[in-house]
């Protein structure tokens, strides 16, 4: 599998877009604000069709792109592409107005047009398997940063993609709504650090680490 990852967006968070050789399907993991500007032309470019958007989980800076970037594609492919998240979140991917006065006073250029909602159209639970560039994935729920994240784990590659779960040498913050230090600490050592050593890490932000090394020298969760 090619994976290929931008730091987009005021908080520098990775959008993961996943493609194989010989496929003309592809995948993208997070769409924080801007995304589409990167990854619509690519798409293009290469001819790739957009199956899915996976969301790790609800906040702003990490699904603030989705309805961009299904406009954009919208132009060259009939069928949209799947959108998957966790029903613990709906409230961040569907109705984001509810959380738009936090951001704006974090940030306060973001305008309302910068909370656009859009519609999941699978909500994965816990343990959930689904098929996607023809390789079969597993849905780990692990709250704590965010009631709704979820870890998308693909086995025959040996990849995770975390979200804000877990960090090279550091952890989610769990001081916004909805989070638990106790309940990412559970989550993290039951879902996370429960996979073979060798599997590879790729989180909502910073560089990838491993199952391993976050197992040897994470300083926040110990196993």
């Amino acid at each position: 599998m090619k994976i290929e990852r931008a730091a987009i967006g005021p908080f520098g968070t990775n959008c993961y877009l996943l493609s194989e050789n010989g496929r003309s399907d592809c995948a993208v993991i997070d769409a924080p604000p801007g995304a589409a500007e990167k990854i619509v032309p690519a798409l293009k470019k290469r001819g790739l069709t957009l199956a899915a958007v996976l969301i790790t989980h609800g906040h702003w800076d990490h699904n603030a792109g989705v309805a961009e970037l299904l406009a954009g594609t919208a132009e060259t492919q009939p069928v949209p592409p799947e959108i998957f998240a966790h029903a613990d979140d709906r409230d961040c991917c569907e109705r984001p107005e509810k959380y738009k006065a936090w951001y704006q006073a974090a940030i306060p250029e973001l305008g309302d047009d910068d909370f656009r909602p859009f519609r999941v159209s699978r909500w994965l639970a816990d343990g959930e398997t689904f098929f996607l560039l023809g390789k079969a994935w597993r849905a780990l729920h692990v709250p704590g940063h965010c009631p709704g994240s979820l870890v998308y784990y693909c086995p025959e590659e040996k990849a995770a993609w975390t979200g804000d779960a877990v960090f090279a040498g550091s952890v989610g913050r769990t001081d916004l709504p909805g989070g638990s230090f106790a309940a990412l600490e559970d989550a993290v050592r039951g879902k996370i650090y429960t996979l073979p050593d060798d599997v590879a890490l790729y989180p909502g932000h910073g560089p990838a680490t491993s199952v391993g090394e976050e197992k040897s020298s994470n300083p926040f969760i110990r196993p």
